[in-house]
């Protein structure tokens, strides 16, 4: 009888403690109608649900907590010897940066893994890198500039409204309602919050006005774009902007949360339709990504597309961006887990 693969499932959460669910009386009153069930999953829940759904699509599979430990994972792998690592560590001693430095060890343990290698984590979350080599590869990219201290006198030429940014942050981190600036003085406020706040160099781009696609990409049948998914902001107050910030990903009471409702499949003129996903493809492609990705874009009001951002390893909790794109296109959630896992095992050969 053919053994059963072994999956481990690795994540990094140091303080799973901090996750408790609120109870019925410590819930906040909203001044506003929610569009989403409020009572969310835990990260921890969610990734022992992956960790069923992968025992239940027949490997052998079970969940890592690395703790902020290296050791754990090192010690783990001498014991248990995973076939394959699905990997979920996205900080280490709470920088994002040390992400690229965990999957090169899985890469120096020889244990193939899901997702994208080293440099391309590294170069899509240093976001002026991303820019460079997007551009240069003739995709656009917002127009903007990056500044590593606040000036003395500020000087650029590009138009308002801005949208400041940390650089070297993902998942929305850093980016609120007040993000958004529409003079020099809002500006400078801004990026004094972002220098004090996170430490590090701030990138100011042109914000586009227009529409937002999520496009995700999938290397299970070739590299392809699967149905596009679009940021609906109809009904997002006057307020707020329309953007997809921090509160909107991940604060279930906050109103951007429930004013930023996806739709999929967008409905998009063919030839846009078609350009986009091109786009994304190729911006896959030039950031060196690996079996999936998200590319975000915005349409701008006279139909040019600028990518914002290229996510890879996004998230694939049920219901998120990638997911609800593969459900569009017929595909179930233990179906792409499933996917995931036999193209990291296939790189072993």
């Amino acid at each position: 009888m053919k053994a059963k693969l072994k999956v481990a499932v690795i994540f990094n959460e140091p303080n799973p403690e901090l996750y408790r669910k609120p109870s019925k009386k410590s819930k906040k009153k909203q001044n506003f109608t929610p569009y989403f069930e409020v009572d969310q999953t835990t990260p921890l829940e969610d990734y022992e649900f992956i960790k069923r759904s992968l025992i239940n699509e027949g490997y052998d599979c079970y969940t890592l907590n690395l703790f902020d430990d290296i050791n754990n994972l090192i010690n783990d792998v001498k014991k248990n010897q995973p076939d394959v690592i699905f990997n979920f560590v996205e900080l280490y001693q709470e920088d994002a940066k040390l992400e690229m430095n965990i999957v090169g060890l899985y890469e120096l343990l020889g244990i193939p893994y899901t997702g994208s290698p080293p440099l391309a984590l590294a170069n899509c979350q240093n976001k002026m890198m991303a820019k460079r080599l997007l551009n240069v590869n003739g995709i656009k990219t917002p127009p903007s500039f990056l500044a590593s201290e606040l000036p003395e006198r500020l000087k650029h030429d590009l138009n308002y409204p801005l949208i400041v940014k940390p650089a070297f942050e993902d998942a929305s981190v850093g980016i609120e309602n007040e993000s958004i600036v529409k003079n020099k003085a809002e500006l400078l406020s801004r990026m004094d919050h972002v220098f004090q706040k996170f430490t590090q160099p701030v990138l100011i781009e042109e914000f586009v006005e227009g529409r937002e696609l999520n496009i995700a990409v999938f290397e299970d049948e070739g590299t392809r774009a699967l149905p596009i998914s679009e940021i609906d902001f109809t009904e997002m107050p006057d307020h707020l902007h329309n953007i997809v910030s921090y509160q909107a990903k991940w604060d279930p009471h906050h109103e951007s949360y429930h004013k930023t409702i996806p739709v999929c499949p967008a409905n998009l003129p063919k030839a846009i339709e078609k350009k986009a996903k091109e786009t994304a493809i190729k911006a896959f492609k030039v950031m060196e990504c690996r079996d999936y990705a998200r590319v975000d874009v915005r349409l701008s009001l006279d139909d040019e597309i600028y990518v914002l951002e290229v996510n890879p390893n996004p998230d694939l909790t049920a219901g998120a961006g990638f997911m609800r794109s593969a459900e569009a296109d017929g595909i179930s959630y233990s179906q792409v887990l499933k996917k995931l896992v036999e193209m990291a095992y296939a790189r072993k050969a």
